[in-house]
């Protein structure tokens, strides 16, 4: 008979009944029938009421007591009849020291101070291990121990006081001494041919806590980044506010020393915001010094000969890179005293390009920025043979660029195994005159900057051909899992 079955019948004869008493007759474990009681409750076919029990059972040294006898017993037989020197005593007998106290406390032995050295003797001819006999009526579960004796006990570790957690088991609403099977789920069979009507369902428990879920795992753009972010603050740099993703046209191109006209500004590059559709606030000093150099020139500069238009640079806009907010660092740096300032920032900016194997729409860019006095392209090319070399890309190719707003500028391109080829990772460039001069910096004050993605490099890290593997709903969730840490072989 199943044991859950035998439980049944066994409360059918005595209406009532503890989980430590059935595990005594049935000799199972105390867990296994409380477990086989959780299942019956389940069917309510028992109710439980929880109790607790305290008894005393003998400890690790206990058990040895009541094996071999108390250690002043043990004490007391080591001692011959004509003597034992005490020092020779201690040393050959286990837990002498308590066994010579309790020995001496209860007048089992003296010493005979008369011999030299003095004598350990027996005072009794016999003994009753008292100590032994209480022990052993314990370990069958008699306690008619008093209570200063058996705390006595509890001092001398023999005894130690052990809380059982059991189940008061009664009969339940659908007690009876068969269990009739319940089914768990519903099936599609069942409601075609309509059995489920006759059927018996186990009730659900709406309590019952559910899978636990697994662990998160960061993805390989979040690592990567961290590695970035510790490299620039390793090598001195300062973080960079990122948190405004839309921008204004002022500060995202105008501020840059780009014209209005730009192709980077047509809407097929940039996404415009609708709503809010502009912004009204710019400091309006800075403002006119801009569209001085745009319109007629200065500092050098001719400028571009066009008419700017306040209303171009009020548009809103997804910002489409984080020298934005470089410019907007730069002109508060300008401020004040000058001081030499190294920045950085890695956020996300926003592009209207044609989604393919190495661009999104949508993606992160690494910024640094360095502005100290009488730094050029050879400081630049430093700093970035440093930097790069610190993420472990050392197949690296700089080649000359255009930007509106660095001058001289370089493409850095990174070779990409996978795909078999060199790719574009950064952009770098010194920043014009016509943009730091307006500003209010000092003359002699240079700025070296470079951006990257984020995605190339860890793209390249992780071997990956397409960047929609990386970014996007095709992700494989098990790569990300596979992946646990990122190292840059620094």
């Amino acid at each position: 008979m199943e044991l859950n079955e035998r439980i049944l019948h066994y409360l059918d004869k005595c209406n009532e009944v503890d989980t430590l008493k059935l595990a005594n007759e049935f000799h199972e474990d105390h867990q296994k029938i409380v477990g086989a009681v959780k299942s019956l409750e389940a069917l309510e076919m028992v109710t439980s009421e929880a109790v607790k029990n305290t008894r005393w059972e003998l400890t690790e040294e206990g058990q040895l007591v009541s094996d071999k006898g108390s250690h002043e017993a043990v004490l007391y037989r080591s001692v011959p009849e004509a003597g034992i020197p005490q020092a020779e005593l201690m040393k050959t007998v286990p837990n002498a020291k308590v066994g010579f106290s309790k020995a001496m406390s209860s007048g089992w032995i003296l010493i005979d101070k008369s011999a030299a050295p003095p004598l350990v003797k027996r005072k009794v001819d016999s003994i009753v291990d008292t100590v032994q006999e209480h022990l052993n009526e314990i370990k069958k579960g008699i306690d008619n121990l008093a209570d200063n004796v058996r705390n006595d006990y509890k001092k001398r570790k023999l005894l130690q006081e052990v809380t059982v957690k059991s189940f008061i088991l009664s009969k339940g609403p659908q007690f009876s001494t068969t269990i009739k099977k319940l089914e768990t789920d519903l099936t599609s069979e069942m409601l075609q041919t309509g059995s489920w009507k006759t059927l018996e369902f186990k009730p659900y428990n709406f309590d019952a806590l559910g899978q636990p879920p697994e662990c998160g795992h960061l993805h390989p753009l979040l690592k990567v980044r961290s590695e970035f972010r510790e490299i620039f603050l390793e090598m001195g740099f300062t973080e960079m506010p990122t948190n405004m993703y839309v921008e204004s046209s002022f500060w995202n191109f105008d501020a840059l020393f780009q014209p209005q006209q730009h192709p980077a500004r047509d809407a097929h590059d940039t996404f415009f915001m609708s709503s809010p559709a502009s912004s009204e606030h710019f400091p309006m000093d800075y403002l006119e010094r801009v569209k001085k150099v745009h319109s007629e020139g200065g500092y050098g500069s001719q400028g571009y000969k066009y008419d700017w238009k306040i209303e171009e640079a009020k548009k809103n806009l997804l910002r489409t890179h984080t020298t934005a907010v470089s410019a907007r660092m730069l002109y508060k740096l300008a401020q004040g005293e000058f001081r030499p300032q190294k920045y950085f920032s890695i956020d996300k900016v926003f592009r209207n390009e044609t989604l393919d194997a190495t661009h999104l729409a949508e993606f992160h860019q690494v910024e640094g920025v360095i502005a100290a006095r009488g730094v050029g392209l050879a400081d630049l090319i430093g700093v970035l043979d440093a930097f790069f070399s610190r993420l472990g890309f050392h197949k690296l190719q700089f080649k000359p660029a255009y930007n509106p707003y660095t001058e001289p500028s370089m493409e850095i391109f990174a070779y990409h195994t996978g795909l078999g080829k060199w790719i574009e990772i950064g952009n770098s460039g010194v920043f014009r005159p016509e943009m730091l001069l307006p500003m209010g910096l000092p003359a002699d004050v240079n700025v070296i900057a470079w951006g990257l993605s984020l995605e190339r490099p860890t793209m390249i890290k992780y071997g990956l051909n397409n960047i929609r593997d990386l970014v996007g709903p095709k992700v494989d969730l098990q790569m990300v899992q596979n992946n646990p840490i990122c190292r840059l072989d620094k």
